[in-house]
């Protein structure tokens, strides 16, 4: 078994994103995710990848376009209002069918806000990151070590679905530094892409584009794609359940927050509290059956976010109204702590 190391989120997410294969990274510095350029800035060279910091946001998220539609793994990340200048791009992978990584490490908003953690993006990776009818498959790490395991995940499934992935992380994980184990360093094997363009002499000509200008053959390409998204919904999801078996309420949390409402839960428990938790670690597609699951036999459901609450519209449409579901959050930067969510737990669930 490998050692562990410590490392920071944001440097073990783009070590993670190398030993999965990606060797073409285009970004631009804002805070708190800056250490994913400046690492991926040192190892790139070394590996005889390509590095670039580009001139904005919307020059990265384009190069990322050109770089995928070749065929190789490519990704990029920013934070908060540096994706909201990314999402022209982003709406061009996905009309293109192009798959790439997006890495958001999420900060206060809206506008500038604050550097401090956040999760108030969960509409923008989840309902709108661009203009059209299409989504990406979002994944939400709430360790250091998830961030690692879900990167490889995201190019994987990216390529199978011809789509691009987001890491919804946050300024907590991507600053934070825990002991992690760091996936072998054998050369990974990766998918071939015949649909990819090609500058090899007699090979195929493949066009990638998003531009469709008769109405019937767009309208068949965007039904195609969401009929895809179907089979995602089927397969794809996934949720972790603490103490959910015999839970008279059941928080429901994800990333940061899902750590904070676990000690939540274990103060509760000692104080002979059924509560258990839900943790979506995709956010699409919305692991709504664990949702439902449990909302056959629990009392009520409390969702915790770092917003005004964002994630709770799934929630309550997974609970289809059978079961309350309440609010905690906080906003603006702020964590919530264990007491708070503990003393929400009592309030709402009636103790």
């Amino acid at each position: 078994m490998a050692d562990k190391v410590l490392m920071k989120g944001n440097e073990a997410l783009a070590e993670a994103a190398i030993a999965s294969g990606c060797k073409h990274f285009f970004g631009y510095p804002i805070t708190p995710q800056t250490e994913v350029a400046a690492y991926m800035s040192k190892r790139m060279p070394k590996l005889g990848g390509v590095y670039l910091q580009a001139e904005s946001e919307v020059a990265a998220i384009n190069m990322v376009l050109g770089a995928a539609a070749a065929g190789v793994r490519a990704m990029t990340s920013s934070s908060s209002p540096g994706i909201s200048l990314k999402a022209e791009g982003i709406s061009y992978l996905a009309g293109s069918d192009l798959p790439a990584l997006i890495v958001n490490v999420q900060r206060a908003g809206p506008g500038l806000g604050g550097i401090q953690p956040s999760q108030a993006d969960y509409w923008q990776a989840t309902r709108s990151t661009g203009h059209g009818d299409f989504h990406l498959l979002v994944f939400a790490p709430s360790t250091v070590q998830e961030m690692i395991d879900l990167v490889s995940q995201a190019f994987d499934l990216g390529d199978k679905y011809r789509m691009p992935a987001m890491i919804l992380s946050d300024g907590m994980l991507g600053q934070m530094m825990e002991p992690v184990t760091l996936p072998e360093k054998n050369e990974k094997k990766l998918p071939e892409k015949p649909w990819a363009v090609s500058t090899k002499p007699k090979a195929k000509r493949n066009v990638l584009n998003s531009l469709y200008i008769t109405p019937p053959e767009l309208e068949a390409l965007v039904k195609a794609r969401y009929a895809k998204y179907e089979e995602i919904k089927e397969k794809e999801q996934r949720a972790e359940e603490y103490l959910v078996d015999d839970a008279d309420i059941v928080i429901v949390a994800y990333g940061a927050s899902s750590r904070i409402s676990r000690s939540a839960v274990d103060m509760a428990r000692k104080q002979g509290i059924k509560a258990g938790l839900i943790r979506p670690i995709t956010l699409w597609p919305y692991p709504d059956k664990a949702i439902k699951k449990a909302a056959s036999h629990v009392k009520s459901f409390l969702v915790v976010e770092m917003s005004m609450g964002q994630m709770i519209d799934d929630v309550r449409l997974a609970v289809n109204g059978e079961k309350p579901v309440n609010f905690f959050g906080r906003t603006g930067g702020i964590i919530p702590t264990p007491k708070e969510v503990f003393d929400e737990i009592k309030k709402t669930g009636g103790i």
